[in-house]
């Protein structure tokens, strides 16, 4: 196998899901656990095709490669960088015959790949939108973080562009903007059909959530049970221990 260059800076991860492993690089954007509750969250389908929108790290199209038997997933992503990044962990984990990556600006993906062609299309975007508190419009973790390179908009619009009728979409956001995301969902005929809150713990409102839509889907909206990741003495709950281990996971909280 080619051997696959770890860059200065540059740190390996376990994801402790069938031996697959991640290239990350602490000065940039590291994967949180909403990317890990997203993946699990989906339901992929045997021979699926799927997509991923902003795909970072490449960590939610690695970790599919892994949990479902999908046939093909598709990372997008703007960031050359970060992408090339992402293209050597689908190395290094030899993913190639079903993981490819796309040094893409999503706008512009559908440019490339045939409209309403995908299974599923799945997406972990940038959370904060205009005007919040963007110091540095061209980092890494900005980019990442803030809607500068695309909108909530985008990635819905775009979603509903690749999406096939009756395809899935999932997405991980913030609870603060559910307005915002059932509308637009609704207003590109994806009908949200499946959502889950993320809470620390029992005692504090939720800050992450999980949202299912099927293209042309019926009316709907099944209101699962919570997600608490924090017990009240700090330690995990039996519920995320079961998706995702303990080791990774304590460098990368995000749900504070």
């Amino acid at each position: 196998m080619e051997e696959v260059l770890v860059k200065e800076m540059e740190r390996v991860d376990d994801l402790q899901c069938k031996g697959l492993r991640l290239i990350q690089n602490p000065e940039g954007f590291c994967f949180g656990i909403d990317a890990v509750l997203l993946s699990n969250f989906c339901e992929i389908r045997k021979d699926w095709s799927v997509i991923d929108l902003g795909t970072g790290t490449g960590i939610i199209p690695i970790l599919l490669a892994g949990k479902t038997q999908a046939k093909e997933i598709i990372g997008v992503e703007i960031q050359e960088e970060v992408a090339e990044m992402a293209a050597r962990s689908v190395r290094l984990n030899r993913l190639e015959k079903r993981v490819r990556i796309m040094p893409q600006d999503l706008n512009k993906v559908v440019e490339d790949l045939e409209p309403y062609s995908f299974d599923a299309v799945t997406s972990n975007p940038p959370y904060m939108n205009e005007g919040g508190g963007l110091l540095n419009p061209e980092s890494m973790k900005a980019i990442s973080r803030h809607e500068v390179k695309c909108t909530l908009e985008d990635v819905i619009r775009v979603a509903s562009r690749l999406v096939k009728d009756r395809g899935h979409f999932y997405m991980v956001h913030r609870p603060h903007r559910l307005v915002d995301i059932i509308y637009l969902c609704r207003q590109y005929k994806l009908e949200p059909k499946k959502i889950r809150f993320v809470h620390p713990n029992k005692s504090k409102k939720p800050n992450i959530l999980l949202l299912q839509c099927v293209k042309y889907g019926k009316p709907e909206l099944k209101f699962m049970d919570p997600l608490y990741v924090y017990e009240e003495d700090g330690s995990y709950t039996e519920e995320i221990h079961g998706i995702y281990g303990r080791d990774c996971m304590d460098e990368n909280k995000d749900v504070e």
